[in-house]
């Protein structure tokens, strides 16, 4: 070969492409592990219940107003009934929740998910149930209201395991559904017909058992909402609207408490128009411009989650695969310059091989092991391979060492890229590090003298 070190890096090029396919495949595995996840919480789901939402309570009455208009002329005049239905709302101007979840694991092959029992007691105070009274919109109408309402809706009714409603002193029968056109889900008690024109209000308490599945939202629907819940889980994520005005989390659980009024919160009005509950993360988390409609109606919610998510990471660590190989790559051509040795390419496509395996390794541990134990152990397998191996290729033990070393500190370094809080400036100073050392190392090598050919051997004289 006239040029072997153009020839070398093709060679390396070509064995990079090969490696790159490879992180390509564990990405695939890590992505079908997450799906296979995903897959495990929506069968507890459709088994037991899915993430709740508690919207309520809240009384509503359905009511028609009808009227007759004249049509036509001469022989063809006639009456016509023309009617208009609508639904009446009241909101509670006092809500309070007092909350406690049970936590609980629910496992589909290795995959666990959480699902938790809420202990809740809600007690309701409504103002005097002026919103309650129909109002004709034409002159002589009729009007026809339907019993008063109370209803409490729930995003999964199957979670549903007791409910009582007291009323006063009165217990009232509660029933499933709640005649809401939106809202169906849930449970429903009939009212008297004498609340309707109630002068000092309403007030009931509500105790109910739902069981659901890793999330919980809540609709603040008072004029001033007042939550507190209580749970023994200790890696709480809050999100939605609403942060909690007070929380404390403990390594035994966490209280959160919420305070709210409706000059906060559009609740009121949307619940009112009959808009969706905004219950997705990625909805909840876009903020309007000032003055812009949401499309649905605030809450605030707590996930039950693992304070780490094993697949999230492992595929977070495979996009650190390039830059791996590459550093890896470099500092065994560093070896070869500096102490003039040759490393031939199947050598490199076997380290690269070894770390390629490092990630695979790091998605089967963490299915059975914590995510710091897992990747405390495959790094280790690998590095000792590598420095093994690195004693051989490298020619000496004195080589070796510096070499496994190295690649204990980029482990070290990809554990802190994982790191979310931390990977900007981590990364940044590493391969700033990386470049100077390079630079450094290698300042006086004659680049143009290892791309020159190799001078033909010359005949020696007879």
């Amino acid at each position: 070969m006239k040029h072997p070190l153009f020839t070398k890096l093709a060679a390396l090029a070509g064995i990079t492409l090969l490696l790159l396919i490879g992180l390509g495949l564990v990405e695939d595995v890590v992505r079908d592990r997450q799906r296979y996840r995903h897959q495990a919480a929506q069968g507890v789901a459709a088994s037991l219940a899915g993430p709740q939402t508690l919207m309520g309570p809240m009384i509503h009455s359905a009511c028609v107003e009808s009227w007759e208009t004249e049509t036509g002329k001469g022989e063809d005049r006639r009456m016509v009934e023309q009617r208009r239905e609508f639904l009446l709302t009241a909101m509670p101007e006092q809500l309070r929740l007092r909350s406690g979840a049970a936590m609980e694991e629910r496992a589909r092959g290795l995959h666990k998910v959480n699902t938790y029992t809420l202990q809740t007691r809600i007690a309701a105070q409504w103002a005097p149930l002026a919103s309650l009274q129909p109002q004709a919109t034409v002159k002589g109408s009729r009007l026809q209201c339907g019993v008063p309402i109370l209803m409490l809706a729930v995003g999964d009714a199957r979670g549903i395991r007791t409910a009582q409603l007291q009323l006063g002193e009165q217990q009232l029968a509660l029933k499933p559904g709640t005649f809401h056109p939106t809202y169906s889900r849930g449970v429903h008690a009939v009212l008297p017909e004498s609340v309707r024109g109630q002068a000092d209000g309403l007030a009931v308490t509500l105790d109910l058992e739902l069981v659901g599945t890793e999330r919980l939202s809540i609709v603040p629907l008072g004029s001033r909402t007042e939550v507190q819940m209580d749970s023994g889980w200790p890696h709480p994520s809050f999100s939605g609207r609403f942060l909690p005005s007070e929380r404390e989390v403990r390594t035994d659980g966490f209280t959160a408490r919420w305070r709210l009024s409706s000059l906060a919160s559009t609740a009121q009005q949307d619940i009112g128009q009959g808009k969706p509950v905004c219950e997705a993360p990625d909805e909840e988390a876009a903020v309007p411009p000032p003055g812009g409609a949401r499309d649905c109606a605030d809450s605030f919610s707590v996930a039950f989650i693992d304070p780490v998510n094993p697949y999230a990471l492992a595929d977070r660590a495979t996009k650190y695969g390039v830059l791996f190989i590459a550093l890896t790559f470099v500092a065994v051509g560093l070896f070869e310059l500096m102490q003039r040795l040759r490393v031939h390419p199947v050598q490199y496509l076997l380290v690269g091989s070894a770390l390629c395996s490092f990630f695979l390794l790091l998605v089967s541990l963490s299915e059975h092991l914590p995510f710091g134990v897992s990747y405390a152990l495959a790094a280790t397998a690998c590095v000792l391979l590598l420095g093994y191996y690195a004693r051989h290729m490298l020619g000496s033990l004195r080589r070796g060492l510096p070499f496994g070393a190295g690649m204990a500190l980029l482990y070290g370094l990809l554990y802190l890229l994982l790191l979310e809080q931390t990977a900007l400036v981590v990364g940044a100073v590493a391969l700033f590090a990386v470049l100077a050392a390079v630079m450094v190392l290698t300042r006086r090598i004659d680049w143009y003298g290892l791309g020159a050919p190799r001078a033909a051997a010359r005949p020696e004289a007879a």
